[in-house]
């Protein structure tokens, strides 16, 4: 390690003074102004962690939904897994460290790591759409340089296109070529395949308006246009042309706010959709013949596909366990839906994607979709290998269809993260197939009215939970308190959880009726200012 060269570079990226930063579920966020040092940092991260796992790593720079004078930065493991836990740590520790003690963390690192500094490291590098990220990679590169890394710079991707990259290029191949072109040929290639039958039995043709972020969605997505069918007609709006990224649009802003993006001009009954800025997440909607707007948000998203996967399972006949995840903010009717009618097993984690992925690891085939459209199926090793094999020598007809609809599947959605341009198409495709209007997926169940709230808090540790967020251990009483105000209202719930940022507590709640969980929400609201140390004036009701 060339002690003199990590100084001088150091002393180029400064880190303000004060400034201290945690490395969560979607890395490190912030506005870009903050970010230098925390760039170049990761970049002498990064090559360790390459070192110690003797693999190509990955360095995104994104800040996702954030707004466009945000920024951030997260590392992808070899397999295109989020960073492991305890190098999470290590990030939090070198990004916060004194200029003068970075040597020493490194060091630290390293000797706690078992890394071998004489072992190659190589990373690959990518960015998204906002006016900072250029830069911001440029200090990511001088990280990796001073370090004595190789590194592939890839420009502008999306976060999940980068994270199939690491995982091809740490595979040799084996899941896929790994560059840009080999991403769109896979996914092309699997999403002609499953839905051939269907356009070529004369299916109207599919047009979908797509809501970009202004973001790197847009960009890629018209790169790729020339590799799908004419029979799918992609419109893409907020493509980056004007507007500000994730401004008034996007998959967070419809969520949120349960209307359409600025930019988009929504008929009765067409199918829409927004991606995120840097196209992790996705989200569907339409109006109604009446002008009403429905969401159709992860929850619906991970019901169509567990259907659809059940009865290609079903028509195998093979006994693959399958299991669905999702965090306490999914809708009690999708729950409902999904254990009782469609007999899948749900399983609860906490909030983040990192849980929900864990989770679903356990099960042959395990979906999960957040509720505001991060997800993914994943199909462990086993289960690829088994549905390969029927699709290669299964001699009844039917049973080969449908396991060569499960080949195609899993080489359409992308196993390393939530992907908005692979999930999209694998929705398209079911709902070709089995004949759905965007009305007859949205009529599957019927969400529940909710409400979500934030009460400022002088400290959000006093907040702890348990059963995966959904009850509060403390502060004493208050989880008491929630119970008796839920027991006031039909099909309700309610829970409560700190903010992973800013000293805030979460408050959810949902009712029969949206006035129900209006006033759910507000009364558990003033039950955490009561006990969990409110700041300022008190909850005020807003709707």
């Amino acid at each position: 390690m060339d002690v003199d060269a990590v100084n001088k570079f150091s002393s180029l990226h400064a880190k303000p003074n004060g400034l201290i930063l945690q490395y969560g579920t979607a890395g490190f966020r912030t506005k870009a102004y903050h970010l230098d040092h925390v760039m170049y940092r990761m970049g002498l991260l990064a090559v360790l962690r390459s070192k110690q796992t003797k693999s190509t790593i990955g360095v995104m720079v994104t800040a996702s939904h954030n707004p466009e004078e945000d920024n951030g930065v997260k590392l992808i493991d070899p397999l295109g897994e989020m960073l492991a836990p305890s190098w999470e740590e290590h990030a939090t520790h070198l990004a916060n460290a004194e200029e003068q003690d970075i040597q020493a963390v490194l060091a630290e690192i390293s000797h706690r790591e078992a890394v071998n500094l004489q072992q190659k490291a190589m990373i690959v590098i990518g960015r998204d759409t906002r006016p900072s990220s250029e830069k911001l990679s440029q200090s990511v590169i001088d990280g990796v340089s001073v370090l004595g890394g190789q590194y592939h710079d890839y420009g502008l991707v999306t976060t999940p296109q980068l994270h199939y990259l690491v995982c091809c290029q740490n595979t040799n191949g084996q899941y896929g070529k790994a560059t840009i072109e080999g991403y769109y040929q896979k996914l092309s290639k699997a999403f002609v395949e499953l839905t051939k039958q269907t356009f070529r039995s004369g299916d109207e043709y599919r047009a979908l308006k797509i809501d970009c972020a202004s973001g790197i969605g847009a960009l890629k997505l018209k790169e790729m246009e020339c590799y799908l069918p004419r029979e799918l007609s992609l419109h893409l709006f907020n493509d980056g042309t004007k507007g500000k990224l994730n401004h008034l649009c996007g998959a967070d802003f419809v969520k949120s706010h349960q209307k359409p993006p600025l930019g988009i001009e929504v008929k009765p009954n067409e199918r829409c959709c927004s991606f995120d800025g840097d196209a992790d997440r996705i989200i569907y909607y339409y109006n109604d013949a009446d002008g009403r707007f429905h969401l159709i948000d992860g929850d619906k998203i991970a019901t169509l596909i567990s259907s659809f996967l059940k009865e290609l399972l079903s028509e195998v006949g093979e006994n693959l366990k399958i299991g669905i995840v999702q965090t306490a903010y999914a809708n009690g009717s999708s729950t409902r839906y999904l254990e009782e009618v469609m007999k899948v097993p749900v399983h609860f984690t906490k909030t983040g994607v990192k849980h929900l992925h864990h989770k679903a690891q356990e099960f042959d085939i395990g979906i999960y979709f957040e509720a505001n459209g991060h997800g993914t199926v994943l199909f462990s090793k086993a289960a690829e290998m088994k549905i390969r094999q029927l699709a290669k020598e299964e001699t009844d007809g039917k049973k080969r269809k449908a396991a060569v609809m499960l080949e195609n599947v899993i080489d359409l959605i992308n196993q390393t993260v939530g992907d908005a341009i692979s999930d999209m198409l694998l929705i398209e495709a079911i709902l070709a197939l089995k004949g759905l209007s965007v009305q007859q997926w949205d009529a599957i169940y019927t969400d529940l009215p909710n409400r979500q709230l934030k009460v400022k808090v002088a400290d959000r540790q006093v907040i702890d939970t348990t059963d995966a967020e959904r009850r509060a251990v403390t502060p004493l009483g208050l989880q008491e308190v929630i119970d008796d105000l839920v027991k006031k209202y039909r099909f309700s719930r309610a829970f409560v959880r700190p903010s992973g940022t800013e000293d805030v507590v979460r408050v959810y709640a949902e009712a029969d009726s949206q006035e129900n969980a209006d006033n759910l929400a507000h009364e558990v609201s003033l039950a955490v200012f009561q006990l969990a140390g409110g700041v300022g004036e008190g909850p005020k009701r807003v709707f």
